[in-house]
């Protein structure tokens, strides 16, 4: 799990301390995989906005898309690089919603009450996204399909799947995982991997 010598160069710098490249793509989750019914399923975005807004899959996949390539780093140890996300920015659902001056988390509610939580600052960055293709094609249900958030600057449980909602919150709402040690801010490179390794006042922190 060192990156060292065992990579070429260019390779081993996007991998992060303690991270290995991996063949294919791991698939890892606590809760069945849901069934898409498109005329039942929606997605808002709500809490300390002026703007809530809630849509149907064809509505949000006609919003101004983006494609991202970007590496993904699970905290389990796994590293893929190169992955190709298409969907639409959360600078843009952000931008459509009008974040309130007291905004400053979010919280990713998904199917089966799963949840995950990262500051509005770490959100903000230009390369997030809410997902539906993956390499070019629709995402495996297995991957999130019909949709996920995609936070690459972060380990992959930040990253949720099967995303339904969005909530702006004022303070930290610890999802799921960080319930359960591990770290609300979740970044590769220092190692954030848990709880018990993070500072003082990390819930007040972006």
């Amino acid at each position: 799990m060192l990156r060292g010598p065992r990579y070429p160069e260019e390779i081993a710098k996007r991998i992060p301390p303690g991270q290995r490249l991996v063949k294919g793509w791991p698939i890892l989750h606590v809760s069945p995989v849901p069934r898409f019914d498109e005329s039942e399923w929606d997605f808002s975005v709500d809490g300390l906005v002026e703007r809530p807004f809630r849509l149907s899959y064809s509505e949000l996949k006609a919003l101004p898309n983006v494609r991202v390539t970007a590496d993904m780093h699970c905290v389990t140890g796994w590293t893929t690089l190169d992955n190709e996300w298409e969907g639409v920015s959360f600078r843009t659902l952000a931008e459509r919603a009008g974040a309130q001056p007291g905004a400053a988390w979010v919280v990713a509610h998904c199917d089966y009450g799963y949840t995950s939580n990262l500051s509005l600052e770490a959100m903000m960055e230009e390369n997030v996204l809410v997902a539906w293709a993956h390499g070019g094609k629709p995402l495996e249900p297995d991957h999130g399909f019909p949709l996920r958030l995609v936070v690459p600057e972060r380990y992959g449980w930040k990253s949720a799947k099967w995303l339904r909602r969005l909530e702006l919150t004022a303070e930290n709402v610890r999802g799921f995982w960080e319930q359960r040690g591990y770290h609300v801010h979740a970044d590769p490179w220092p190692e954030e991997r848990y709880s018990y390794q993070e500072t003082t006042g990390a819930d007040q922190q972006p």
